[in-house]
């Protein structure tokens, strides 16, 4: 049974357009000259941010995607990082760029730039939409990064609290009552 709850818009629709608009434009720049750039994106909280920024990403680009689990519908991290459903393609001497909705302990982005190393790419580069790092517990910082936020528990913009509210156009702070 959930708590009960409300949502606090913390970034607007607007606020996270123009971001990701800006970090396109970098990655862009970054990976100019690649003959495809691989997105991977982390199931399921990334996946508006992944459709939204390779829209605006201006390069050839493959997609495929990793899910992971380290949540389940806690709103606590259980620290241990499942694979849940693994990449289709290969990426040994491609140019891989991660892209995961939120970086709170740092756990899952380390275990997953960990694991696609060992798949020989050129590089792995990531991309977090949100990051908290008043609660890292590993040391990783990810390449670009869209909004740093406190410690809050956060919905919206594809990211959930038990399967809910992935469907919110802004990010909002899940406030229980």
């Amino acid at each position: 049974m959930q708590r009960p709850y409300v949502i606090d818009q913390m970034i607007s629709a607007k606020a996270i357009a123009a971001r990701v608009e800006g970090l396109a434009r970098e990655i862009s720049t970054r990976f100019a000259g690649t003959d495809k750039l691989v997105v991977v994106g982390l199931l399921r909280g990334s996946f508006i941010f992944i459709a939204d920024l390779v829209r605006e990403i201006d390069l050839p680009i493959e997609v495929d995607f990793l899910e992971v689990s380290s949540y389940g519908d806690s709103t606590e991290s259980s620290r241990e990082v499942r694979v849940l459903k693994d990449l289709r393609g290969e990426i040994a001497g491609r140019d891989v760029l991660v892209v995961e909705d939120i970086v709170d302990t740092g756990f899952t982005l380390t275990h997953v730039l960990k694991l696609l190393a060992t798949r020989d790419p050129n590089c792995v580069e990531a991309c977090v939409l949100l990051d908290k790092p008043s609660r890292r517990e590993v040391p990783i910082r990810a390449t670009w990064t869209g909004f740093e936020i406190p410690d809050e528990f956060v919905v919206g913009y594809g990211i959930d609290y038990a399967q809910r509210n992935r469907n919110l156009p802004y990010i909002g702070k899940v406030r229980f009552t």
